[in-house]
């Protein structure tokens, strides 16, 4: 069986199947971010339980500690060391070392940083990247690019690009393990040219994936959107597409629209530890003192654990009082919403009704019913 099998497309929206050595990833797919070996406050048990089928490593922070080495003497690799057994994806690290580090010093062979943690000096090149995400063990690993801010010069995103290139393909020669797939990252900015450019010379180098990368970054949520909309349907069909770092509820069903494949963000974990639930009828911030003596569930129209068994006052309460119960139930939630607003997008893909859920659910999600 191929790596990834496109099984059906609704207008532009695909649905697919990815192959890995750790079981097989169904697309459109959301995949939460376990940045240091931990999708915050879930256990493996959790992530199983919401059927979350791929999860996110990161790179940069496994580097830094515990470090890579003993992730693999401990675990054998990253899926042993945290009890995982479903697929991986670890990042290159290249974001993190742009935007974490205070001082970071780019040359041909990489970029040399300060750890945000203890400002100790390090490099992190392609090679080294390879090593530490080899070490990892992930199924997916990503090459290592640069990541220039937005708003740049057309004439800065292409010398980032042409280095961007010239590191995928020192990537590409190195050997990673054999059940391990290497994805490369298009870059160029909103410049449709450049972005054509460098996804032309990727295949060329025969990556058995592609990354949108460089995107919520600085530029405008519609610049990104209508970017996608334009590049997305030139991109391989018998490719998986990954959308990096993207994004809000309505911005990953837009992505899918669009002919995307794989998202993750922080957002749903991130924002649930601020007291915010996404619902289907907009989010939600449970610390509000209108919700003080609410017995409704967290979102009424979602059947998972916790809005199941926990009302908004109960919930308001811990986080009033500081109890980490309450992000934990609210992360669980989030999760859960994203996980499910993917599998039926996939759902109504192979039915062909695509359209239809997206303005539905688009038409409730932008109701605002409880801000």
């Amino acid at each position: 069986m191929a790596f990834f099998t496109l099984e059906k497309s609704d207008g532009q929206a695909r649905a697919g199947r990815i192959k890995t050595a750790h079981g097989e990833i169904e697309t459109p797919i959301f995949m939460p971010v376990g940045t240091r070996a931990s999708v915050k406050t879930m256990t493996s048990e959790d992530l199983g339980e919401m059927d979350a089928q791929i999860i996110l490593g990161n790179t940069y922070h496994l580097y830094l500690r515990p470090g890579h080495e003993l992730i693999e003497k401990v675990g054998g690799g990253l899926h042993g060391f945290m009890n995982w057994q479903g697929p991986i994806l670890t990042d290159s690290g290249g974001f993190q070392v742009f935007s974490l580090s205070d001082l970071n010093k780019v040359t041909e062979e990489g970029v040399v940083f300060q750890s945000h943690i203890d400002g100790s000096r390090h490099m992190i090149g392609p090679e080294k990247s390879m090593e530490i995400q080899k070490a990892l063990g992930s199924d997916i690993v990503m090459a290592f690019d640069e990541c220039p801010a937005l708003p740049a010069t057309k004439e800065t995103l292409r010398e980032s690009m042409e280095l961007t290139l010239r590191w995928a393909k020192r990537c590409r020669d190195y050997e990673l393990k054999e059940h391990q797939h290497l994805f490369g990252i298009v870059q160029g900015g909103l410049h449709k040219d450049l972005r054509s450019e460098c996804m032309e010379r990727l295949l060329e180098m025969d990556f058995p994936g592609l990354a949108l990368g460089g995107l919520s970054v600085g530029e405008k949520n519609e610049e990104m959107v209508n970017f996608c909309h334009d590049f997305c349907p030139t991109m391989p069909v018998h490719k998986p597409r990954y959308l990096m770092g993207v994004g809000k509820p309505l911005d990953v069903l837009t992505g899918i629209k669009n002919g995307l494949d794989m998202f993750d963000c922080v957002l749903p974990t991130r924002n649930a530890r601020n007291g915010q639930i996404l619902t289907h009828r907009g989010p939600l911030n449970i610390k509000k003192e209108r919700f003080k003596e609410d017995p409704a569930a967290l979102d009424p129209d979602c059947d998972c654990r916790a809005c199941s068994n926990y009302s908004r006052a109960y919930v308001r309460h811990l986080f009033n009082v500081g109890e980490y119960l309450g992000g934990q139930l609210v992360t669980y939630h989030n999760l859960y919403f994203y996980l499910k607003m993917v599998k039926e997008a996939r759902a109504h893909i192979l039915d062909g009704s695509f359209d239809e859920y997206y303005h539905s659910f688009y038409k409730s999600y932008t109701s605002n019913e409880y801000l």
